[in-house]
């Protein structure tokens, strides 16, 4: 195998980071079990649906899972978030989901690739930026300012689950800003994988103002430093069509896709 396989890369993503569960598991969230499927509680907006297979599950047997969720939520009166990859089986898992009332969001692509090539870059910010890792509240909140002017919706649910997640464990998670003076033009988050090679990069919302600086690149590499000092030999992002040219020119490789199918009661 070489380090760019795709499919070895997609295996690798498969076996060690799905299901996608938190580990450890946060005060006040958690977990049960339908079949192959974990259900996620209290640790978003809504709930979280994720399974690695779904074990040959197809036909009228899926569609009642499917309807069991469904029903679960509506009870509970929440949304959830079914993780659809792109190379799940079976193939109509999409068009039973919609069947079913969960409506398709964005689709993200999902790169892998070694942690040395992102660690090896040498990018750095704009005269005047500056990379500060983060861990308090008030540092939270103004992330999620940022990304609210960024997305024009609320996302204060950033403070209460990276906070949740801060205090499980303030090994596992890494949270960096890039500032302006005193204020925050991006920031994102590299989560370190208990028991696997990966580190995973989230956010990297950027104001529109200090977009094509490179600042999304300083925080990649940086980020990606700091899992290469864990031992970390792998690097996940799922990216969309902005970041995703930006992230394969640092040596990560497209191995599938992922949609968020969410369900609204």
């Amino acid at each position: 195998m070489t380090d760019l396989d795709a499919r070895t890369l997609r295996d690798a993503y498969d076996t060690q980071i799905r299901p996608e569960l938190p580990d450890p598991v946060p005060a006040g969230v958690t977990i049960d079990r339908d079949g192959p499927l974990f259900r996620v509680l209290n640790l978003d907006r809504g709930g979280f649906l994720t399974y690695r297979t779904l074990d040959g599950l197809a036909g009228a047997e899926l569609d009642a899972l499917i309807a069991r969720q469904v029903e679960f939520f509506r009870a509970r009166g929440e949304s959830v978030e079914w993780k659809l990859n792109g190379h799940d089986e079976p193939a109509d898992l999409g068009d039973r989901l919609r069947a079913a009332g969960f409506v398709p969001e964005d689709l993200e692509t999902v790169v892998v690739g070694p942690v040395a090539a992102l660690a090896a870059a040498v990018p750095t910010p704009p005269e005047g930026v500056r990379l500060r890792e983060v861990t308090g509240h008030e540092d939270l909140r103004r992330i999620a300012a940022m990304e609210e002017a960024v997305w024009q919706e609320d996302r204060s649910h950033l403070v209460t689950g990276l906070a949740r997640e801060i205090e499980a464990d303030p090994q596992s998670i890494t949270i960096v800003v890039a500032e302006a003076g005193d204020t925050v033009v991006s920031a994102g988050w590299v989560r370190y994988l208990r028991g696997t090679g990966f580190a995973t990069l989230w956010g990297g919302s950027t104001l529109p103002e200090w977009r094509r600086k490179g600042i999304y690149r300083a925080l990649v590499a940086y980020r990606a430093r700091l899992g290469e000092q864990r031992g970390k030999t792998l690097v996940q992002v799922d990216c969309s069509p902005d970041s995703r040219p930006i992230l394969e020119r640092l040596g990560l490789v497209a191995v599938t896709t992922t949609t968020p199918y969410v369900y609204t009661p």
